[in-house]
C-alpha cells in the first residue's frame, strides 16, 4: 500500500469515528429520551437568560393586596364588602376586565349580623356588586385520580372547537381534571365568568408552561389569563387544533397561538418579578390613583404580602407571585408575544446535528485535531448565539442541546480514534524500524564473516552473552535507570557489530596465527575507530542525527576496548567515563575472545576466563559489571556450550 493510500485509509478511520456518534445522536434527538427534554428545559433557561427581554406591553396591571395594604385596612382576608368597594373603584377608573387570583371559596368569616336584620351581608354585597360586569373570578381545578364532588361549584365553560388530525389519537390535547376548587356560588353566578389559575412547574421546578384550556366532566374551561383577554377583547371563537402529539395551536378569534400537546403556552417571561405595574390596593380605595393607571386595562387583583401570597419559579426568578404568571399570559395573548418551537420539531434537531457534525468530522479527519477544536468552537457559538438571537428577535426556540452533544462526542471519538490511530502508527514504524536495525546488523555481521568467518561467529555470541550480563546487572541500583528492558535489547541486538571495524584491517593481520608484532597490534587497534567511522558516513549520508540507536552502536564499537584504570584504547576512557555499553562489551568480548576463539592463544576453561575476569576487577573491568558477571556466569556458561554444539 502506498503512502498517499495508506494516508487516506486513517482519514478515512478519523471521519467515520466522528460521523457515527453524529448519527446517534441524530437518532437521540427524535427519539429524545426522558432525560434530555429535561436537559433541555434547563438550556432553554439559560437561552433566555442570556438573550434581551422585551418589556411588557401597556394594557395589563396588577392591583397588589401588598403589606402596605394591609396595614392600611386591616389584616387578610378582607371583608367581602371591601373587596366589593376594590372591585367598583376599578371598574369606574375604567378598566377593561378585572380578573380575580383570589378564590372566595367560603362565607364571610367577618359576617355578623342580628336576628331579622335586612341588612345585606358582605357577601351578598359583593355578589351585587359583580353583577355589575367586567369581573373574572378565579378557581381551582384538581386533579385527584380518586375525583371530587364539585356539585355546588359554578363554573364557566368555554366553546371550543377542537380538530384533530386525520390519524385520531386516544391522548387528549389538553389537561383531564377530576374536580374543583371554587368561589361560592353566589358569588360564582354573579360574576358570570371564571377562569381556572392552575400553572404547574416543571419536575424540576421551574414554571415555563401554563395551560391555557382544560377538560372537566365533558367540557373545556378556559384559564384566568385567557377568559380575561377574551372580555377584554370580545373575542368568540376558540379552535384548538391538534398537529402533533406534542404540538397544536389554539386560534383565539384571528390570533393563533402555539400549545403543546396538553394545551400549555410556553411562557414569554417579560422580566424579574415586578416587571408589570403594581398598583397598591390601599391606594385604589384610597382614590390616591389617577383613572389613567388602569383605564382600558386587563387588572389582576391578588395578594402579594408575606404569608398571604403564593410564589412560583421561573427561569428569570425564584420568587414569581402567582398573580404575576396570569398577567404574564395575558400580555402574551394581548402582544401576540409568543415563544414557538419550529414545526420542525425533532427533525430541524436531527438536520442541525448532521450538518455540523459532518463539517467537524471532514475537518479534523482531513486537517487534524486542533483545527477540529476551533471549527468546534466556532460550531457551538454560533449555535448558541443564533439560539439567543432566535429566541429574542423572533421568539423562535432552536436548541442548541443535541448539535452541541453531537459535536462534543465527535470531537472526543475523533481525538481518541486519531491518537489510538497515530500511537499505532508509531508502533508500526518503531517495529519496522527494529526490523530494519536487524537487517542493517545482520547485513553487516555478515560483512565481517566475509572477511573472518571466526570473526562473525565470535560477533554472534557476544549477542547472547551481552543481554544475559545487561540483565543481571538492571538490578544493581546505579543501572537500573539506564538499563530499561528497551535498551537491554538494543544492547543485545547491537552487540554484535563491535568488532566491525575490523573490514578495515589487511587480511594479514587480521588472519595471522600466533602473537601480532607491535607494528601489527598497532594496525589492530585502529578497528574501534574504523567501526565508529562507518557508522558516522552512514548517518552523514541518510541524513540521520541524534539516533538513540546509533548512538549506543558507536558507543560499543568505539569503547569495548577501554579500561577502567584508564590504559585502554583507543580514547584512554577512565572509570565512569566508559558508557554503560561499552563497559559492558568489555567483559563479554574478552569472556568470548578467552574461552572460544583459537586464532591468537589457547581457549581457556570457564572457570579460568572467570578467574581472568575476576582478576582485572578494578582495572581491567568496572567492579559492579564483573560482580553481575560472576553472578550471571553459570547461565552464561550453559549459553557458551550450546552455542558451541
Amino acid at each position: 500500500m502506498t503512502a498517499s493510500a495508506d494516508a487516506a485509509k486513517r482519514r478515512g478511520r478519523v471521519f467515520l469515528c466522528g460521523f457515527l456518534p453524529v448519527i446517534a445522536t441524530a437518532i437521540l434527538s427524535i427519539y429524545k429520551p426522558a432525560f434530555f427534554p429535561r436537559l433541555d428545559d434547563s438550556i432553554y433557561d439559560t437561552v433566555m437568560r442570556s438573550g434581551s427581554i422585551d418589556p411588557p406591553g401597556k394594557r395589563v396591571v396588577i392591583v397588589d393586596i401588598d403589606e402596605r395594604s394591609l396595614t392600611t385596612m386591616g389584616q387578610w382576608p378582607w371583608r367581602r364588602d371591601v373587596i366589593g368597594r376594590l372591585i367598583t373603584r376599578l371598574r369606574d377608573m375604567g378598566a377593561a376586565v378585572i380578573g380575580m387570583d383570589i378564590i372566595f371559596a367560603e362565607t364571610d368569616r367577618l359576617e355578623i349580623r342580628e336576628e331579622g336584620s335586612t341588612q345585606a351581608s358582605p357577601d351578598q354585597l359583593l355578589a351585587d356588586v359583580l353583577r355589575q360586569g367586567k369581573v373574572i373570578l378565579g378557581y381551582g381545578l384538581t386533579f385527584d385520580p380518586a375525583g371530587r364532588d364539585r356539585t355546588d361549584c359554578m363554573l364557566h365553560p368555554a366553546v371550543v372547537a377542537v380538530v384533530h388530525p386525520p390519524e385520531e389519537t386516544e391522548q387528549l390535547p389538553y389537561f383531564h381534571a377530576t374536580g374543583a376548587v371554587c368561589s361560592l356560588p353566589l358569588l360564582a353566578e354573579a360574576a358570570g365568568a371564571s377562569g381556572f389559575l392552575n400553572a404547574a412547574p416543571d419536575p424540576d421546578g421551574i414554571l415555563r408552561r401554563v395551560p391555557l384550556i382544560a377538560e372537566l366532566e365533558g367540557r373545556l374551561y378556559p384559564s384566568l389569563a385567557l377568559a380575561s383577554v377574551k372580555a377584554a377583547t370580545g373575542a368568540r371563537d376558540l379552535t384548538l387544533r391538534v398537529d402533533t402529539v406534542n404540538s397544536s395551536t389554539l386560534t383565539v378569534d384571528t390570533v393563533v397561538v402555539p400549545v403543546d400537546g396538553k394545551g400549555n403556552l410556553l411562557a414569554r417571561y417579560r422580566g424579574r418579578k415586578g416587571t408589570f405595574p403594581h398598583l397598591s390596593a390601599a391606594d385604589v380605595l384610597n382614590n390616591r390613583l389617577p383613572a389613567a393607571a388602569v383605564r382600558d386595562k386587563i387588572v389582576f387583583v391578588g395578594t402579594t404580602a408575606l404569608g398571604t401570597r403564593e410564589v412560583v419559579a421561573t427561569p428569570l426568578d425564584t420568587l414569581f407571585a402567582g398573580v404575576e404568571v396570569q398577567a404574564t399570559i395575558a400580555d402574551n395573548l394581548l402582544e401576540h408575544a409568543f415563544v414557538r418551537r419550529s414545526p420542525l420539531g425533532s427533525i430541524l434537531d436531527a438536520e442541525l446535528v448532521l450538518a455540523v457534525g459532518l463539517l467537524l468530522s471532514v475537518v479534523v479527519s482531513l486537517v487534524g485535531v486542533t483545527p477540529g477544536l476551533i471549527v468546534a468552537a466556532i460550531e457551538v457559538g454560533a449555535l448558541w448565539g443564533g439560539a439567543v438571537w432566535s429566541l429574542s428577535t423572533r421568539g423562535l426556540y432552536i436548541s442548541p442541546l443535541f448539535p452541541t452533544l453531537g459535536i462534543a462526542l465527535a470531537l472526543a471519538v475523533m481525538t481518541f480514534a486519531k491518537f489510538a490511530i497515530e500511537r499505532r502508527r508509531a508502533e508500526t514504524a518503531g517495529r519496522q524500524r527494529t526490523e530494519a536495525q536487524r537487517l542493517m546488523v545482520q547485513t553487516l555481521l555478515s560483512l565481517t564473516e566475509t572477511r573472518d568467518a571466526e570473526t562473525g561467529q565470535h560477533s554472534r555470541r557476544t549477542q547472547m552473552y551481552a543481554r544475559i550480563l545487561a540483565q543481571e546487572l538492571s538490578a544493581h541500583p546505579a543501572y537500573r535507570e539506564y538499563l530499561t528492558p528497551e535498551r537491554i535489547d538494543l544492547l543485545s541486538s547491537l552487540a554484535p557489530l563491535h568488532d566491525i571495524g575490523k573490514v578495515g584491517i589487511p587480511d594479514h593481520i587480521l588472519n595471522k596465527p600466533g602473537k601480532l608484532t607491535a607494528e601489527e597490534m598497532e594496525e589492530m587497534r585502529k578497528h574501534p575507530a574504523l567501526g565508529r567511522d562507518v557508522i558516522l558516513r552512514a548517518e552523514k549520508q541518510v541524513g540521520v542525527h541524534d539516533d538513540a540507536t546509533l548512538a549506543m552502536a558507536k558507543d560499543i564499537v568505539y569503547t569495548h576496548h577501554e579500561r577502567w584504570d584508564g590504559s585502554g584504547y583507543p580514547q584512554g576512557l577512565r572509570g565512569p567515563g566508559i558508557p554503560i555499553p561499552g563497559r559492558v562489551m568489555a567483559i563479554v568480548d574478552v569472556y568470548d575472545a578467552a574461552s572460544t576463539r583459537t586464532l591468537y592463544r589457547r581457549t581457556m576453561s570457564h572457570e579460568d576466563t572467570v578467574k581472568f575476569i575476576m582478576a582485572g576487577k578494578g582495572t581491567h573491568f568496572d567492579p559492579a559489571v564483573v560482580d553481575a558477571f560472576v553472578k550471571a556466569s553459570d547461565v552464561i556458561e550453559h549459553v557458551s556450550r550450546e552455542g558451541n554444539h
